[in-house]
């Protein structure tokens, strides 16, 4: 007979992942975060979060697409009468200066990001909101990249694999890409999408073991 460890009093057993990223799950197990994912309904319009308002800079970009994100994963949560524990939500973006890079559309806008983004230093921010109660508990980390200096053919090659598609910037580090990257200055894991230093103090204020 298998016994049930109950997690101590007012300490959370698991969490809810309000992201499709199969890297940010990967990144919570690499820290021990039991999760379930609460993922949109077919009637929601999740890319619409995302949407960039004229003369927004990134960094309040990043932050208030995660709050929204974590406000409409609220909602679903109370539809489905699923059973309360905290909920992560994220958004990470990549920027030139005041230039937000987010995902491209096709491949034409894809080379045109790439191009952009050779031979110079680019910022990657992550923010991360956890629920706890009613509060909403947030952090952001940004990261300093430098790509080497990209070819036409670099980024018709890279383009063909389907990789820069779903990625803010049209790339990610963990993939082929990570050719391109000269230097890195700041977190590994949130470039990926997670940044797993400010996750984890998020976490302990939530009370959700890991």
């Amino acid at each position: 007979m298998s016994t049930v460890i109950k997690p101590p009093a007012g300490m959370h057993r698991f969490l809810y992942l309000a992201s499709q990223s199969p890297r940010r799950r990967q990144l919570l197990d690499q820290i021990g975060v039991q999760h379930e994912l609460l993922l949109p309904d077919r009637m929601e319009n999740a890319e619409r979060l995302e949407e960039v308002r004229s003369g927004e800079l990134p960094a309040d970009y990043v932050r208030r697409v995660t709050r929204l994100k974590l406000d409409a994963a609220r909602k679903r949560l109370a539809r489905r009468g699923l059973a309360e524990a905290p909920i992560l939500a994220s958004d990470t973006t990549v920027a030139i200066g005041r230039r937000i890079l987010g995902k491209p559309a096709d491949a034409a806008e894809a080379a045109e990001m790439l191009a952009a983004l050779s031979g110079r230093t680019h910022r990657v921010l992550t923010a991360v909101a956890v629920s706890s109660g009613r509060a909403t508990l947030l952090e952001m980390s940004v990261s300093h990249v430098r790509f080497a200096e990209l070819s036409a053919q670099d980024i018709r090659r890279y383009i063909d694999t389907g990789e820069p598609f779903g990625k803010a910037g049209a790339y990610g580090i963990q993939g082929p890409a990570a050719v391109f990257v000269a230097h890195i200055e700041g977190s590994y894991s949130g470039i990926m999408g997670l940044p797993l230093h400010e996750t984890a103090t998020l976490l302990r204020r939530a009370r959700v073991l890991f």
